[in-house]
């Protein structure tokens, strides 16, 4: 089993839409259903203040235009115990990066990583937090997510089911 992670402050916004933009690519990748299987994806925010809602209407908006459907995503709060489920866990921007790191149990904190770092064509390394702007700073966002996680997708692939290169 390989677990991602995608994390962002609220878990209302950005990793939400980045759960499911991968959800998306993942099923669109080639890879058979046994393997897909074999990978576990969620999302969490740093903080918990949003826990047990459904993500922001907009971002919900923008991904049900894409055809990706994140309506009945809730919120969590990310935990230490996440080092242990997930492989990979994806923050959004360095604020939340650094929280993952010094939470993270020992000699876990590699597991933390900018999901930017997927995305070697775009100049940015983080995602920016849309939620107090407009839908241009969320289709902004989506633009960035999914170019990481077509990145993130192929260095999976790479990785864990090499067969399929």
């Amino acid at each position: 089993m390989i677990g991602v992670l995608f994390i962002c402050m609220g878990n209302i916004c950005r990793s939400p839409m980045a759960e499911g933009i991968f959800r998306a690519r993942l099923e669109a990748s080639g890879l058979s259903k046994q393997d897909r299987a074999l990978i576990q994806i969620d999302s969490a925010g740093t903080l918990g203040y949003h826990a047990d809602s459904p993500p922001d209407r907009r971002a919900i908006a923008l991904a049900k235009s894409r055809g990706i459907d994140i309506s009945g995503q809730r919120a969590r709060k990310v935990s230490a115990q996440d080092f242990k489920r997930f492989d990979y866990l994806l923050a959004m921007d360095r604020d939340n990066l650094h929280i993952l790191q010094d939470m993270a149990p020992e000699g876990l904190s590699h597991r933390a990583s900018l999901i930017l770092s997927f995305a070697p064509d775009v100049a940015l390394d983080e995602v920016p937090d849309p939620y107090y702007g407009g839908e241009q700073g969320f289709l902004r966002c989506y633009q960035l997510i999914d170019e990481a996680a077509a990145g993130f997708l192929d260095h999976l692939i790479a990785h864990h089911f090499p067969k399929h290169l």
